[in-house]
Protein backbone atom coordinates (compact mmCIF):
# COMPACT_ATOMS: atom_id res chain seq x y z
CA UNK A 1 0.00 0.00 0.00
CA UNK A 2 1.18 3.56 -0.83
CA UNK A 3 1.39 6.09 1.83
CA UNK A 4 2.21 9.83 2.68
CA UNK A 5 1.99 11.96 5.49
CA UNK A 6 2.72 15.75 5.87
CA UNK A 7 1.76 18.41 7.99
CA UNK A 8 2.09 21.88 6.81
CA UNK A 9 1.31 25.35 9.55
CA UNK A 10 -0.66 27.94 8.86
CA UNK A 11 -0.28 30.94 10.94
CA UNK A 12 -3.52 33.03 9.43
CA UNK A 13 -6.71 32.36 7.36
CA UNK A 14 -4.89 33.58 4.10
CA UNK A 15 -2.23 31.33 4.42
CA UNK A 16 -5.00 28.74 5.10
CA UNK A 17 -6.74 29.60 1.53
CA UNK A 18 -3.46 29.83 0.24
CA UNK A 19 -2.86 26.39 0.48
CA UNK A 20 -6.49 25.22 -0.27
CA UNK A 21 -5.51 27.05 -3.43
CA UNK A 22 -2.32 25.41 -4.18
CA UNK A 23 -4.28 21.91 -3.35
CA UNK A 24 -7.29 23.11 -5.53
CA UNK A 25 -5.03 23.18 -8.55
CA UNK A 26 -4.12 20.13 -8.37
CA UNK A 27 -7.30 18.24 -8.24
CA UNK A 28 -9.08 16.50 -11.06
CA UNK A 29 -12.66 15.21 -11.45
CA UNK A 30 -13.39 12.39 -9.24
CA UNK A 31 -11.34 13.56 -6.06
CA UNK A 32 -12.41 13.57 -2.49
CA UNK A 33 -10.76 15.56 -0.01
CA UNK A 34 -11.91 15.04 3.87
CA UNK A 35 -11.21 17.49 6.40
CA UNK A 36 -11.49 17.19 10.17
CA UNK A 37 -10.83 19.18 13.18
CA UNK A 38 -12.58 20.99 15.88
CA UNK A 39 -15.07 24.09 15.30
CA UNK A 40 -13.27 26.39 14.24
CA UNK A 41 -9.99 24.85 13.21
CA UNK A 42 -9.85 26.38 9.59
CA UNK A 43 -11.54 24.17 7.53
CA UNK A 44 -14.32 26.36 5.56
CA UNK A 45 -10.99 28.46 4.88
CA UNK A 46 -9.01 25.43 3.49
CA UNK A 47 -12.63 25.05 1.29
CA UNK A 48 -12.72 28.61 0.29
CA UNK A 49 -9.12 28.14 -1.11
CA UNK A 50 -10.29 24.41 -2.84
CA UNK A 51 -12.69 26.30 -4.87
CA UNK A 52 -10.24 29.12 -5.75
CA UNK A 53 -7.93 26.49 -6.95
CA UNK A 54 -10.72 24.96 -8.89
CA UNK A 55 -11.58 28.33 -10.92
CA UNK A 56 -14.45 29.19 -8.65
CA UNK A 57 -15.31 33.18 -9.35
CA UNK A 58 -13.32 34.66 -6.73
CA UNK A 59 -16.89 36.80 -5.43
CA UNK A 60 -18.57 33.43 -4.80
CA UNK A 61 -18.77 33.47 -1.36
CA UNK A 62 -17.95 30.03 -0.35
CA UNK A 63 -19.91 29.44 3.13
CA UNK A 64 -20.14 25.93 5.33
CA UNK A 65 -22.95 24.32 4.47
CA UNK A 66 -24.36 23.57 8.05
CA UNK A 67 -27.72 23.71 6.92
CA UNK A 68 -28.08 22.33 3.66
CA UNK A 69 -25.54 19.79 3.54
CA UNK A 70 -24.55 20.62 0.76
CA UNK A 71 -23.56 23.62 -1.68
CA UNK A 72 -22.20 23.11 -5.56
CA UNK A 73 -20.22 25.57 -7.30
CA UNK A 74 -19.16 25.71 -10.51
CA UNK A 75 -14.92 25.70 -11.66
CA UNK A 76 -12.76 23.96 -14.42
CA UNK A 77 -14.42 21.07 -12.07
CA UNK A 78 -17.80 21.45 -10.47
CA UNK A 79 -16.97 21.36 -6.25
CA UNK A 80 -19.50 19.88 -3.86
CA UNK A 81 -18.92 21.33 -0.26
CA UNK A 82 -20.56 18.93 1.81
CA UNK A 83 -20.66 19.69 5.48
CA UNK A 84 -22.09 16.13 7.85
CA UNK A 85 -21.95 18.01 11.40
CA UNK A 86 -25.37 18.45 11.45
CA UNK A 87 -26.00 14.81 10.82
CA UNK A 88 -26.36 12.42 13.77
CA UNK A 89 -25.77 8.76 11.85
CA UNK A 90 -24.00 7.44 9.11
CA UNK A 91 -28.36 6.10 8.06
CA UNK A 92 -28.56 10.52 8.04
CA UNK A 93 -25.95 10.90 5.37
CA UNK A 94 -27.06 7.38 3.46
CA UNK A 95 -30.78 9.03 3.42
CA UNK A 96 -29.26 12.47 1.97
CA UNK A 97 -28.04 10.54 -0.89
CA UNK A 98 -24.56 12.94 -0.21
CA UNK A 99 -22.82 9.17 -0.53
CA UNK A 100 -23.99 9.51 -4.46
CA UNK A 101 -21.28 12.07 -4.71
CA UNK A 102 -18.33 10.80 -3.70
CA UNK A 103 -15.77 10.06 -6.16
CA UNK A 104 -18.45 9.88 -9.21
CA UNK A 105 -17.66 13.25 -10.92
CA UNK A 106 -16.47 16.53 -9.83
CA UNK A 107 -14.20 17.02 -6.48
CA UNK A 108 -16.21 16.74 -3.02
CA UNK A 109 -15.00 18.30 -0.16
CA UNK A 110 -16.27 16.60 2.91
CA UNK A 111 -15.89 18.47 6.01
CA UNK A 112 -16.36 16.34 9.37
CA UNK A 113 -15.02 13.35 7.35
CA UNK A 114 -14.18 11.66 10.61
CA UNK A 115 -17.24 10.84 11.64
CA UNK A 116 -17.72 7.57 8.85
CA UNK A 117 -14.43 7.10 7.77
CA UNK A 118 -15.74 4.13 6.04
CA UNK A 119 -17.45 5.80 3.89
CA UNK A 120 -14.55 7.45 2.05
CA UNK A 121 -13.09 6.03 -1.09
CA UNK A 122 -9.99 4.81 -1.18
CA UNK A 123 -8.33 7.61 -3.01
CA UNK A 124 -9.29 9.77 -0.65
CA UNK A 125 -7.16 12.56 0.76
CA UNK A 126 -7.20 13.23 4.51
CA UNK A 127 -6.37 16.68 6.44
CA UNK A 128 -6.63 17.42 10.39
CA UNK A 129 -6.59 20.59 11.25
CA UNK A 130 -5.34 21.15 15.01
CA UNK A 131 -5.66 24.76 16.62
CA UNK A 132 -2.12 26.03 18.02
CA UNK A 133 -3.23 29.34 18.76
CA UNK A 134 -5.18 32.56 17.94
CA UNK A 135 -5.19 32.01 14.34
CA UNK A 136 -2.08 29.33 13.71
CA UNK A 137 -3.45 26.22 12.62
CA UNK A 138 -1.14 22.33 12.02
CA UNK A 139 -2.71 20.63 8.82
CA UNK A 140 -1.60 17.02 9.08
CA UNK A 141 -2.49 15.36 5.11
CA UNK A 142 -2.68 11.71 5.10
CA UNK A 143 -2.45 10.01 1.73
CA UNK A 144 -3.29 6.15 1.14
CA UNK A 145 -4.07 5.31 -2.13
CA UNK A 146 -1.99 6.65 -5.53
CA UNK A 147 -4.00 9.22 -6.39
CA UNK A 148 -4.05 10.54 -3.38
CA UNK A 149 0.10 10.05 -3.24
CA UNK A 150 0.48 11.70 -6.41
CA UNK A 151 -2.10 15.03 -5.38
CA UNK A 152 -0.12 15.63 -1.96
CA UNK A 153 3.48 15.55 -3.65
CA UNK A 154 1.98 18.16 -6.21
CA UNK A 155 1.04 20.26 -3.15
CA UNK A 156 4.68 19.60 -1.50
CA UNK A 157 6.09 20.42 -5.05
CA UNK A 158 4.36 23.75 -5.10
CA UNK A 159 4.76 25.01 -1.47
CA UNK A 160 8.59 24.36 -1.51
CA UNK A 161 8.71 26.04 -5.03
CA UNK A 162 7.15 29.24 -2.87
CA UNK A 163 9.71 28.79 0.02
Amino acid sequence: MTEKMLTFHSGSREETVELGRKLGRLLKEGDVIALSGELGSGKTCMTKGLALGLGVPENEVVTSPSFTFMIEYEGRETLYHMDVYRLEHLSDFLGTGLDEYLGHGGVVVLEWADRWPEILPDHTLSVTFVILGDDARALSFCARHARAVEILEGLERAISRME
